[in-house]
């Protein structure tokens, strides 16, 4: 959980990136349309998961330009650009699978955001921060496959 001296803004902005993941969700699991069909919200559900799955991909690059040696930052500018391109394509599918793919994808994504973490590329708070939200968005997003 976060602690005393976690920087609040980061946190603060995270949690309410879990305001759409929710509220969609909650939208899709209780037919609230808003004059459109039930497909809507889980489609815009989709699209703002893959954006998120972008943004991740873009936080690895981000520490990866920092890194000493550019040689060994190589593979991180690899996996960097891989949630982009699955999150795009996960959009193809058909519910529940999409859905449940970018479950996955920002679950691992934050299980594996934890590495940069214990390779000195992020601070611990990050770590927590990860893992915290990756749990919160995916819950939504496998709550939302699941009805």
């Amino acid at each position: 959980m976060m602690k005393a001296e976690d920087p609040w803004v980061p946190f603060g902005l995270g949690f309410a990136g879990l305001i759409p993941f929710w509220g969609l969700c909650l939208a899709h699991g209780t037919d609230i349309t808003f004059g459109e069909s039930q497909t809507a919200s889980a489609t815009a559900l989709a699209t703002y998961a893959a954006t998120i799955v972008s943004f991740l991909g873009g936080i690895r690059w981000g520490l990866a330009t920092k890194a000493d040696n550019q040689r060994l930052a190589a593979r991180d500018y690899a996996v960097a650009v891989l949630p982009q391109l699955l999150g795009w394509s996960a959009l193809a599918l058909n519910d529940p699978w999409r859905l449940t793919v970018l479950a996955v994808l920002i679950i691992a994504l934050g299980i594996t955001d934890r590495d940069l973490v214990h390779r000195g590329m992020a601070p611990a708070w990050f770590g927590r921060l990860r893992l915290i939200l990756a749990l919160g968005a995916g819950a939504a997003l496998l709550l939302a496959a699941a009805s």
